[in-house]
């Protein structure tokens, strides 16, 4: 675990940037003995030498500069957030402090927030009286019901999310030099991606990085982006969205699916081809949320006359093959799902007169993301696994 103390992570970047002791003494307005023992004690939680010492200046190892780089983009979060709400709490605010800030502002409770840290309440309201008194303003507002972040402190919540993930990130980062396997990687995970793309990808990821913890989050596109662009999940896999819905995200075309339509092995329609819209909206369907594209498509193929009666929506495909499996119901399904479940006899595909539109498939994470090498060699595989399944 590096130091979480932000004045030393910024007087190691001074001396990154400086390449002497004493300039970055002069930057940081403290003295050059400090500065040695700030970075001596960052070369001890990292590891290894940050720095090679020679008579021309302090130069940055590999391993000082992946964290170089971590940090930069960590403060490039959260400084102009600081700077924001007061210029002084970019020489004032500390971890911990940040920390209760962040807490309070995602439970809009003291008392919450130190739960959720594991502090005493006193300690948690402490550090947000010391950060306004240093910001000279009200961070919150007090209501009967909690409180209420300004504006500036909201943006600057969310900035220290991301600068947090960063430093997690960094311990990653420094980890490979060490050939550890620390950190997490979060996968937002669509319907598509659970049943078919995701599930070869991990199988393959784990052989190659035994050790590595993933967690696999599931929801509703909107919940997922929302994390994504938080910093709480690394990516997300599955259908993606025409257009993008924000600028700050990155959509990765891997394939092209085709919805199918599905039903139980019995259905009266199975063995019949070439079949009508009419015939088909006189049947009850499974299909899709609104919102997504597959719900979209299945819209749209219905276009110009009214959509089938008793319509049942649903994302989880268990369900779905549940329901047509014991009913006349009709299913409507991305096709590498339907393909995964038609495999293993459990549903069957009816032949139908017009042919879907391809949907993307592919791979959302944030704009300015930079994966640790875990995270890559994930995606890597991720877009192998997708190519495998688009031939």
């Amino acid at each position: 675990m590096i130091t979480r103390n932000l004045r030393h992570l910024r007087l190691f970047l001074a001396v990154a940037g400086t390449g002497k002791l004493t300039l970055a003494s002069k930057v940081a307005h403290v003295s050059q003995p400090a500065v040695t023992q700030a970075i001596s004690k960052l070369e001890r939680e990292c590891g290894g030498a940050l720095f090679d010492r020679t008579r021309q200046g302090f130069f940055v190892t590999p391993r000082g500069e992946a964290l170089v780089g971590r940090l930069r983009r960590a403060f490039d979060f959260l400084d102009p957030a600081l700077a924001d709400v007061s210029p002084r709490l970019k020489l004032t605010a500390t971890m911990a402090q940040l920390q209760a800030l962040n807490a309070v502002v995602e439970t809009e409770n003291v008392t919450l927030a130190a739960r959720r840290l594991r502090l005493a309440q006193p300690t948690v309201h402490r550090a947000i009286t010391l950060l306004e008194r240093e910001a000279g303003r009200k961070l919150f507002e007090r209501m009967s019901f909690g409180m209420l972040p300004s504006r500036q402190t909201a943006a600057l919540s969310r900035a220290i999310v991301l600068a947090f993930h960063e430093f997690d990130q960094a311990e990653a980062d420094l980890a490979e030099f060490e050939g550890m396997e620390v950190g997490r990687i979060v996968v937002g995970a669509l319907p598509l991606a659970r049943s078919a793309l995701l599930p070869q990808s991990l199988v393959a990821f784990r052989s190659t990085r035994p050790r590595q913890n993933v967690l696999v989050v599931d929801g509703l596109y909107g919940e997922l982006l929302t994390g994504l662009r938080r910093g709480d999940i690394d990516v997300i896999v599955g259908a993606l969205r025409q257009p993008a819905p924000i600028g700050d995200i990155v959509q990765e075309p891997l394939f092209d699916d085709h919805l199918a339509i599905i039903a139980g092995k019995h259905h009266p329609l199975v063995g019949k081809t070439g079949l009508s819209r009419e015939t088909l909206a006189a049947y009850p369907w499974v299909v899709p949320r609104k919102g997504t594209p597959a719900r979209g498509q299945f819209d749209e193929f219905f276009d110009g006359m009214n959509l089938p009666h008793g319509i049942i929506e649903a994302g989880s495909i268990l369900l779905m093959r549940e329901i047509i499996g014991a009913s006349d119901h009709l299913g409507c399904i991305s096709g590498q799902q339907a393909v995964a479940e038609i495999s293993r006899d459990l549903i069957v595909e009816i032949d139908v007169g017009e042919s879907w539109p391809g949907r993307p498939i592919g791979l959302t994470y944030r704009k300015n993301w930079v994966p640790t090498k875990a995270q890559s060699i994930l995606l890597d595989l991720i877009r192998e696994q997708a190519n495998t399944q688009s031939l």
